[in-house]
């Protein structure tokens, strides 16, 4: 419970103060996933969110009553979507401190009106909860939302053309899932679909702001003799060297490259992912990311020294190799350290 409070306080000074327009089918969903739904709207508009509700698919009256009931904090608005004036009444009422409680009736949930008034907030999310959730994949780019086939795909295409107009992250959610809004935005991974224009998981390379980090996540496995030590000074004299690895904007991994000027091969090091991110392939990314690091600096190749991951190199083409590959002050360090590592090394 600690570590899940832990992952929730990371994103609450991101999303204060943000606007987030949440969808649902009222007249699908079931009362309970409607109270489930909205003690995660109070939740949010606690830590500050912004929040536009649009029901569609059913009586905006009844969603009003609920939210009496709740005691959460929100008004209708006067305008049915699409109307002209309908953005501008949620926005008095956002900057009143109420949510603005919006009838979409006749509309779809990623009917074009929806995306124009998340687009007329700059809402930060729109949210959508589905009475069918359907198996649509977890986080496709807008490129991967319009090519991905399957019976799914106009949900996902309709989705990248709101993406397109200006709204970052479109969220599809399980309506019936307690706690999906919630669970949703509040941990890296997520529990539905987010269709993103902005970057999602990237791979890029390290500044110096993120040292403190980067030791920081580093440090189990240093202690745990499977990294070498290395120190805040001793990282900043090889800043270019490393590639980070992050998940909406939280660091989950790291690989460095570092060249030896008179060798035909730079060192593949420092390759880890956190434990919570594992079985993701991130740690294959990382070592593909170094390879392209490797051969846009020239290199001919890479060599990795491992004492643990044989199985994973040699699964990615690297073949293991005598010490004497290895530059003499490497080895030599190598040799000094006692750590016993063997030598994985891959040409280009």
């Amino acid at each position: 419970m600690r570590s899940d409070v832990r992952e929730v306080l990371q994103y609450v000074p991101l999303f204060a103060g943000k606007t987030f327009v949440v969808v649902f089918d009222e007249g699908l969903l079931p009362e309970s996933a409607v109270a489930e739904t909205l003690l995660d709207l109070i939740a949010l508009q606690r830590i500050g969110v912004h929040l536009v509700v649009i029901v569609v698919g059913g009586d905006l009256s009844d969603l009003v009553n609920w939210a009496v009931e709740s005691e959460f904090r929100a008004e209708p608005v006067g305008r049915i979507l699409g109307e002209e004036g309908c953005s501008d009444e949620c926005r008095a009422l956002l900057k009143r401190g109420q949510a603005a409680m919006v009838d979409g009736r006749g509309s779809r949930v990623l009917a074009t009106g929806v995306g124009q008034l998340a687009k007329d907030l700059s809402a930060a999310k729109l949210m959508v909860l589905l009475n069918e959730f359907p198996n649509i994949g977890k986080r496709p780019s807008v490129a991967e939302a319009s090519i991905r086939p399957g019976e799914e795909h106009e949900l996902l295409v309709m989705a990248a053309e709101i993406c397109r107009t200006g709204v970052p992250r479109i969220h599809l959610l399980d309506g019936h899932l307690q706690g999906a809004l919630t669970a949703e935005i509040f941990s890296n991974e997520g529990v539905g679909t987010m269709v993103h224009a902005d970057s999602y998981r990237e791979i890029r390379p390290l500044r110096e702001e993120d040292i403190p980090e980067l030791l920081a996540m580093m440090g189990r496995s240093v202690r745990a003799s499977h990294l070498v030590p290395r120190t805040y000074e001793q990282v900043v004299s090889r800043l270019g060297d490393f590639l980070l690895l992050t998940v909406d904007d939280n660091v989950v991994g790291c690989v460095a490259v570092h060249g030896y000027p008179q060798h035909e091969m730079g060192e593949l090091a420092c390759l880890y992912v956190k434990e919570s991110h594992e079985g993701r392939a991130y740690g294959a990314q990382l070592v593909e990311a170094a390879e392209q690091k490797g051969k846009d600096a020239g290199m001919n190749g890479l060599f990795a020294l491992t004492n643990r991951a044989a199985k994973f190199f040699a699964a990615r083409g690297y073949e293991k190799k005598e010490m004497n590959l290895l530059p003499d002050s490497r080895r030599q360090q190598l040799e000094a350290s006692g750590r016993g590592s063997e030598v994985w090394a891959k040409w280009f």
